[in-house]
């Protein structure tokens, strides 16, 4: 008896299985067939819109369109006009149940397995309506069909896609050679040593030479602080001044701060020189 034996809804750019009947039959040729729909599944980006896998005595028909793609198994004796109608009614059903968002971000198969109903349903009118019910559908696809005739296969050649997937050859595993580490000798030995004695220099050196600046900037941080203290008390001696001898003239008073400053001045430059004659910083 000429029927759709099975029909299932997959993502077009990974494969992924999205709905599907829930038939269970145990011919070992349905089984095999269904191994093969399952790889044509990965490498549908590889083919147009409609296709056929012919095998003996069962075929598979496939119709993508957009995002999602119908796959059915007919036995053979189906017609190939009937199969696409079919696929095409499972896809309207499909795309007007579930938006492209949610078939966008399912991440695990059958995520839409309630949908299973519907497809059991449209299988059924499809299974035993009579063409004269379908005359309207058919003729539709008829043309589409005679416009744009769907990719041939053989059922066969689904195996060798298999294998080159993608285009991509089958992978050959070849073994890296076995590198084995070989024993450090004496010159290696001896130019290690030397190495960390070198570095333990450095090391010392940077010791002495970090503290050697600590020392330089507390006494130049000591010496500012001595030069603030004499600059406060010869500014204070020179206000008494002002105030005792009554200046009244600005040129008098600023002549009196620039007395001090320069007086302050003189006291660090010699005190700093001293300092580099006797200890040589």
């Amino acid at each position: 008896m000429s029927m759709i034996l099975f029909a299932c809804v997959v993502r077009v750019r990974d494969g992924l299985p999205l709905s599907a009947s829930t038939d269970f039959h145990h011919n070992q040729d349905f089984l095999e067939c269904r191994k093969r729909l399952k790889t044509l599944s990965l490498i549908l980006t590889q083919f147009p819109g409609r296709g056929t896998a012919e095998g003996h005595d069962l075929s598979i028909h496939f119709d993508s369109s957009g995002a999602i793609a119908c796959m059915g198994i007919c036995s053979r004796s189906y017609p190939a006009t009937m199969a696409f109608c079919f696929l095409e009614a499972l896809r309207w059903e499909f795309t007007a149940s579930y938006d492209s968002t949610s078939i966008g971000l399912a991440s695990r198969p059958y995520a839409f397995l309630k949908f299973d109903s519907v497809i059991q349903k449209v299988k059924w009118h499809f299974n035993y309506a009579s063409s004269s019910q379908l005359k309207n559908h058919l003729e539709k696809i008829q043309e589409e069909l005679m416009l744009q005739p769907p990719l041939v296969l053989r059922l066969e050649d689904t195996e060798v896609m298999n294998g080159l997937r993608n285009n991509h050859a089958p992978v050959q595993v070849e073994y890296a050679p076995n590198y084995r580490m070989q024993p450090v000798t004496a010159l290696g030995i001896l130019s290690l040593i030397l190495n960390i004695m070198c570095a333990a220099l450095n090391l010392i050196r940077g010791i002495h030479l970090a503290e050697h600046s600590f020392q330089c900037y507390l006494y130049l941080f000591y010496s500012s602080t001595r030069l603030l203290k004499v600059a406060i008390i010869l500014f204070s001696i020179c206000l008494c001044n002002i105030y005792l001898h009554g200046l009244r003239n600005l040129w008098q008073i600023l002549f009196h701060i620039g007395v001090a400053f320069l007086s302050s001045y003189q006291i660090l430059t010699r005190q700093l020189r001293d300092r580099v004659l006797d200890t040589g910083v």
